[in-house]
Order: C-alpha cells, then sequence, then structure tokens
C-alpha cells in the first residue's frame, strides 16, 4: 500500500506535489472514483488508478540535462503563448517536465525527467542538493553585504539557509558572483541581491550538485546516466 501522490509520481507523470494538485483539481480516479484528498494509500497492482483519464503505465526513467536559454519559461504550458522549455526537446517522446524553476529571463542547467521520485528528492530542502549559479549584479557588493547574503537573509518574512558566494570577475560597474544555495524559493538569488542593493541583470545555473553544464551549447541537451544522476546529491 502506498500514497497515491507517490504512486503517480513514480509512474512518471509528474513530481509528487504536482500530483497533490492535481488530486485537489479532481483530475485522478481510483477504480472509477474520483479522489480530492492526498494520502490516500493503494496498492498500485491492484488498483486501477487514472489522470485525467488515462491509467498510469510505469515509463521507462528519462534523465536530462538542458541549457536553458532565456526567454523560455519552465512549465509544460503557458497561457500567455511564450515559448515553453520542452519546445527544446522535439525528438523526445517522453512526457518530462522541468525540475525546479528557472525564470524566463534566466538561463542554464535545467534537469527534465519523467520520475517524479527523483525530482522530489531535488527539490526537498531535506537533500540539501545545491545549485550553482553566476550572478552578473551591478556594481561590486562589499565584503559586508557577501558576508550578509552567506549568513542568510530575511526575505519574505523567512530567513534564507547560509550560502556559498565567491567574486568570479569584477569590472567598473559590474560584477560576476558565484552564488550556491539549496533553496529554491521563486526568483531567490535575484531577491537577496536585490536586498543588500545590488541588481541581477544576468543569472545563470551552472550546476546542481556536481552535475556541472560545463560547454553544453545554449538550447541543446544532453541524457544522464546513473552516474550524472548521483552527482546531483554530491
Amino acid at each position: 500500500m502506498e500514497r497515491i501522490q507517490k504512486i503517480i509520481a513514480h509512474a512518471g507523470i509528474c513530481s509528487r506535489r504536482k500530483a497533490e494538485e492535481y488530486i485537489a483539481e479532481g483530475r485522478v480516479k481510483v477504480d472509477g472514483q474520483p479522489v480530492t484528498q492526498p494520502g490516500l494509500k493503494v496498492d498500485p497492482k491492484l488498483a486501477v488508478i487514472t489522470v485525467d483519464g488515462k491509467p498510469l503505465q510505469e515509463e521507462k526513467k528519462i534523465y536530462l540535462l538542458l541549457h536553458k536559454p532565456r526567454g523560455y519559461v519552465t512549465t509544460l504550458s503557458d497561457p500567455q503563448g511564450r515559448p515553453i522549455v520542452t519546445d527544446l526537446l522535439p525528438d523526445i517522446r517522453e512526457r518530462l517536465f522541468p525540475v525546479g524553476r528557472l525564470d524566463l529571463d534566466s538561463e542554464g542547467a535545467l534537469l527534465l525527467t519523467n520520475d517524479g521520485a527523483l525530482a522530489n528528492q531535488v527539490l526537498h530542502p531535506r537533500f540539501e542538493v545545491k545549485k550553482t549559479y553566476e550572478a552578473t549584479v551591478r556594481d561590486l557588493p562589499k565584503k559586508s553585504e557577501l558576508r550578509r547574503l552567506e549568513q542568510g537573509i530575511v526575505l519574505d518574512g523567512k530567513k534564507t539557509w547560509p550560502a556559498r558566494l565567491r567574486v568570479l570577475k569584477k569590472k567598473k560597474d559590474v560584477a560576476v558572483i558565484e552564488i550556491i544555495i539549496h533553496e529554491g524559493k521563486k526568483r531567490q538569488v535575484r531577491k537577496m541581491f536585490q536586498a543588500v542593493g545590488h541588481s541581477v541583470i544576468r543569472l545563470k545555473r551552472t550546476a546542481y550538485g556536481r552535475l556541472r553544464l560545463e560547454n553544453l551549447s545554449e538550447g541543446r541537451y544532453r541524457f544522464l546516466d546513473k552516474n550524472d544522476v548521483k552527482k546531483l546529491f554530491l
């Protein structure tokens, strides 16, 4: 017996968190009966579970790393008609979903998969999966400002977890700073720098854990093997 949102995630439909939304919306049925409360335990070998009328099928797990360009949204559909990241995967027949978010104006490493259980691990703060970014900011922050960010600052009423920062480049009016965090709050890196008086001009995610973007060209992707997946948690 397993919780129904976990079963849906394992089937590669979506992440566990998104499965809870589907359940609340009445899109999930067990043996023909709608389920609206997450947490229901069923036997996946005996129960007939459908999402949007389609029965679950165990798919081969696929993992890929995409170099997301700016101008794409990390959703599976967009009511405003903007380009979505899966538009960059025309040859992929399986239904993949992005793990975490990169803003429309941000770029870099984006993990896509149909493995909901792994997506949940990457996103859950308990597993502390590190995300590395290169932030180009206006003016070089003072050492005291960098220390504030490293120690954690209050955003939207909650203190951020400690971060690691390193100045990579500095010019007359801009600086490129590497920042490593394991949280994934909306627009967090931009908000952190804004909180100390430095707006982010450009933001690029370069790694999940030790899985680095390296020389992957913008708009291109590569499949990940088991060793690559392990690097997510190192």
